[in-house]
């Protein structure tokens, strides 16, 4: 037995995923960094296992009643794991915040100043004291009853539903109308109605324009339809819907993207009349503190609020509620973010202010004892950001806590107390830990991946700067902190577009679409993941899968039994095995534990029924060809010319590892957008092409890096265009182009720093990238 006071953490034969019965001991109290190139399985020792494993033993401490309401994760594959701590996980959840999520509810600032307006604001004489709940335009209490706590009213106008008012109803002129079959209804309804379909637009009176506009009637009238020659139509009951009322249903009810993305067209928005924007109710508004509303203190700039809070307070109270809000927006001003505000919609930050503002959240906890586990906290993060993160990261273990980071970014690496690096390679061919202790003692360890970028000082070799073949101008744009910014983006070069978090470089490529002059084709590889369940995977997502399938019907035995393609596939009926749906595995429910999945009883996990498996092609059934890697199924398929393609492209971006059939959920948000590009890859390139990668080094190991470039400046070098986000000032360096936003974040930024060869931008002043730039140059 190990004694209590052990100051390690011990794993012992872990062996989730890919890990190959991994033992390890981490020091407690210390800042731990998981290092290893994408897919080796440092995020299945430090999530998988270590993580879970805490998360499951608190679980085993609560009520099994509480239990049955919170979501477990399954218990880890490990033998043993001894001194862990309850766990904290910050990992980088890419989910889709709703509109009306913000900085405030995000960091939880809002609770507290929405108490402060409801404990200790000045209120008009007479007026009853509001709860805090109606001080949010989240809630039925607090929120404007005209625009329901949005801050924006939808409306549709003559000139937005008829957009050419000298076309008649017949001829189209209601645009706002769909198209087909519904479109010809409701004009054979206004005509059954009286209405003149045939007249111009703009020569029908006033009031039967503003009737078939706007009108909330829905009269029901029996149609005769002109008889077509070859068929006959009878008469039926048709119900007018006006043009508003269609677009507004469709807006708000429509679950289609594409429909609901049309009648957007036809909308505009305006701040609400009642409210004037600040989406609360006029009785929360009339309560001020310091003569000012609470959505005017949510509209100021975190720095600005906590200089307002720091006067004298007008009552103990408000002396304890200011105090407590000054205290927790300190963190996030520590982390760059007190340009924010806290009214600021969480769908227009990035990804590293969304995982900054987090980290704030958990700083002002004030946990001791804990062991923080991170996701890659420098992710989206500009070197100046970088070192305010270690700062934080140093503070959190020096409050007594333990910190484990799974990273790529060296300076991060460099600064920690404690390495685990595992590999050597990924998938099958990782699973191991190379080495656990100090980070200088890894320079001896054969076959580290990571040890090669950390201790080589050697310049980056001096690439030849590619002369462009055009211009691409983008602008002026105005959209959250850019005004009035115009960019021009060299074609046939690759270009870099870097600043601090926040300084306008997504809304600014945001802005280059199909429709701007001189992009032709364009192709946007993002981060998002590939797939939201089991049964999406690698070989579906490529398209690879219909050449497999194909290739398995054309055999003798398949055709000998009669089964097609479909036959094959595990997501219809047919071939997969019926009693876990074609997934593999089946849940099974514990009650008061977590739900745990176990192989299918009856196919094992192989996903498809008895008879299907007993279809071959070269001594293999569907199930085994997709428990292929990347790698082995080249091998396979080499003979195959359209499986050997998509295998080849996902060969060159450095997923050789990955199986044919692992599912969406399992790949990191990095080894999505590799996927992506290699779908891309494969298809025949005709004509010019601009790629658009956002950050496309997230999550990539320095060697993921090297391979991705390749690719890159391979696209390039074929004729086309690529344009990057990016923070690695190794790419930067190797760009023939950059554009560098700033020169801080929020309304601090916005406007281009510098634009030209990576030398001139390394040279300029008043730009942050430079300095870091200058550091990497050759």
């Amino acid at each position: 037995m190990y004694s209590p006071h052990d100051p390690y953490v011990r794993v012992r034969g872990a062996r989730e995923h890919n890990l190959q019965g991994v033992d390890v001991d981490i020091p407690r109290d210390v800042l731990t960094v998981f290092t290893g190139v994408s897919g080796s399985g440092k995020s299945s020792l430090a999530f998988g296992t270590i993580y879970a494993e805490a998360q499951r033993r608190y679980f085993e401490s609560v009520a099994p009643y509480a239990r049955r309401l919170i979501h477990q994760v399954g218990a880890p594959k490990v033998g043993e794991i001894s001194g862990l701590p309850p766990a904290v996980s910050l990992q980088q959840r890419r989910s889709a915040p709703t509109s009306r999520s913000s900085v405030g509810t995000v960091t939880n600032l809002s609770n507290s100043l929405r108490m402060l307006y409801s404990r200790a604001g000045d209120y008009p004489p007479g007026a009853e004291r509001l709860d805090s709940d109606s001080f949010s335009p989240n809630t039925a209490a607090g929120a404007c009853p005209q625009c329901h706590g949005l801050g924006q009213v939808h409306r549709t106008t003559e000139e937005s539903l008829v957009p050419d008012p000298a076309l008649s109803i017949r001829e189209g002129a209601i645009a706002a109308w769909p198209g087909a079959w519904q479109g010809k209804n409701l004009r054979d309804i206004l005509d059954a109605l009286g209405y003149d379909v045939d007249r111009p637009w703009r020569d029908l009176p006033a009031e039967q324009r503003q009737w078939i506009l706007f009108t909330d009637e829905q009269p029901v009238v029996t149609v005769h339809p002109v008889r077509d020659a070859d068929r006959i139509q009878r008469p039926y009951q048709g119900t007018y819907m006006s043009a508003r009322r269609y677009v507004m249903k469709t807006f708000s009810d429509s679950k289609s993207p594409a429909l609901r993305a049309r009648a957007e067209r036809f909308l505009t928005s305006a701040p609400c009349p009642a409210c004037g924007g600040s989406r609360l109710r006029p009785e929360a508004l009339a309560v001020t503190f310091g003569g000012r509303t609470i959505a005017e203190l949510a509209g100021l700039p975190l720095t600005e609020l906590a200089g307002l809070l720091d006067g004298e307070p007008s009552s103990e109270t408000a002396r304890v509620l200011t105090e407590d809000l000054t205290s927790r927006i300190a963190p996030v001003i520590e982390l760059g973010l007190g340009y924010l505000s806290l009214d600021r919609a969480t769908p227009t930050l990035s990804a590293g202010e969304l995982q900054r503002l987090r980290l704030a959240t958990q700083l002002r906890s004030g946990l001791f004892g804990v062991v923080y586990v991170l996701d890659e906290p420098s992710a989206g993060l500009h070197p100046a950001d970088t070192e305010a993160l270690l700062r934080v990261l140093a503070r959190l273990k020096a409050a007594g806590n333990t910190v484990f980071v799974v990273e790529h970014h060296l300076d991060v690496v460099r600064g920690a107390d404690w390495l685990v690096d595992v590999g050597p390679q990924a998938g099958e061919h990782g699973g191991q830990v190379l080495h656990s202790g100090p980070v200088a003692e890894l320079a001896s360890v054969a076959g580290s991946a990571t040890a090669r970028f950390l201790f080589d000082d050697s310049p980056a070799a001096v690439r030849q700067v590619r002369a462009p073949h055009g211009q691409l101008k983008v602008g002026p744009v105005t959209r959250h902190n850019l005004r009035g910014v115009t960019a021009e983006f060299p074609l046939g070069v690759f270009t870099a577009v870097t600043g601090v978090s926040g300084s306008g470089k997504s809304t600014l490529i945001g802005e280059i679409t199909e429709e701007v002059a001189g992009v032709g084709r364009l192709v946007s590889v993002d981060q998002k993941p590939i797939g939201r369940t089991p049964r999406s995977n690698l070989a579906t997502y490529t398209g690879l899968f219909d050449v497999v399938r194909k290739v398995f019907a054309a055999t003798d035995e398949a055709r000998a039994r009669g089964y097609g393609v479909g036959r094959f596939s595990f997501n219809v009926a047919g071939g997969r095995c019926e009693t876990c749906q074609g997934e593999g595995f089946v849940s099974v429910e514990l009650l008061f534990l977590p739900s745990t999945y176990a192989p299918c009883p009856d196919c094992g996990g192989a996903r498809y029924n008895p008879e299907t498996l007993q279809v071959a092609y070269r001594g293999r059934n569907i199930a085994q060809v997709l428990d292929l890697t990347v790698e082995a199924a080249a091998e396979f398929f080499a003979d195959t010319p359209a499986v050997a393609r998509s295998l080849g492209t996902l060969l060159d971006v450095g997923l050789g590892y990955l199986r044919l059939g692992q599912p969406a959920t399992e790949l990191s948000g990095g080894e999505a957008q590799r996927i992506k590009l290699a779908s891309e890859l494969q298809r025949g390139r005709r004509g010019h092409t601009l790629y658009l990668l956002d950050e496309p080094t997230t999550g990539l190991h320095p060697a993921d890096v090297e391979v991705l470039m390749r690719q890159l400046h391979g696209l390039v070098d074929a004729g086309h265009t690529v344009i990057v986000v990016e923070h690695d000032m190794s790419v930067v360096a190797g760009a023939d182009w950059v554009i560098d936003l700033g020169p801080g974040g929020g309304d601090a930024g916005g406007r281009i720093v510098a634009a030209g060869r990576p030398a001139e931008v390394a040279g300029t002043e008043g730009s942050a990238t430079a300095p870091y730039l200058a550091r990497v140059m050759p």
